[in-house]
């Protein structure tokens, strides 16, 4: 799925969201877009860096903040995901975000702002490839991903989450891989 507009696709401004991917890497490993909305000027994204799990949120190009894992994903199934927990009381605030791999957090970091408005005219969502400008200087488009990437779950809350809403959130992620 590719080339959905902003204004046609999920809204991440200004609250708590989640994006998670079921993916199989193969023996030889793998890489690759698994979903961004945005590019160079501004919006996130989640990739496959060198094996490597990675969320990007450009702001406005003037901060880019990566959260990344340490560790490539062995080969199988896994379930990747970042929980953006919104701090609320006002536009562009921050958030922390962290980073899972079949449930078990991975890396974490704390956004002092985010994006107020509107990311892009023209970028787009994206999933599986990057078809326009990159969100991260990391990669060159279309960074089409190299294993399977068999969903892509998208969830959106007003305001901060609590423990126990991110808590199930992760836990259905993870029935959703065992089945």
């Amino acid at each position: 799925m590719i080339r959905i507009p902003e204004g046609a696709a999920p809204d991440f401004k200004n609250k708590s969201f989640g994006i998670s991917a079921v993916v199989e890497i193969p023996e030889n490993g793998a890489e690759g877009v698994l979903m961004t909305l945005g590019g160079r000027f501004a919006g996130l994204g989640l990739y496959l860096l060198k094996g490597r799990p990675v969320f990007h949120y450009n702001l406005c190009g003037v901060e880019r903040y990566t959260v990344a894992g340490k560790e490539k994903l062995p080969p199988g199934k896994h379930a990747v995901a970042v929980d953006f927990n919104y701090d609320g009381g006002g536009v562009g605030k921050g958030g922390k975000a962290t980073l899972t791999v079949d449930g078990k957090d991975v890396a974490s970091k704390k956004l002092p702002q985010t994006i107020a408005f509107r990311m892009s005219l023209d970028e787009t969502l994206d999933i599986g490839e990057d078809t326009g400008t990159p969100v991260s200087e990391d990669y060159k488009v279309p960074f089409h991903f190299t294993g399977k990437l068999e969903k892509v779950n998208i969830k959106i809350a007003e305001g901060k989450l609590t423990e126990k809403q991110l808590r199930q959130y992760r836990e259905g992620l993870l029935k959703s891989v065992l089945k």
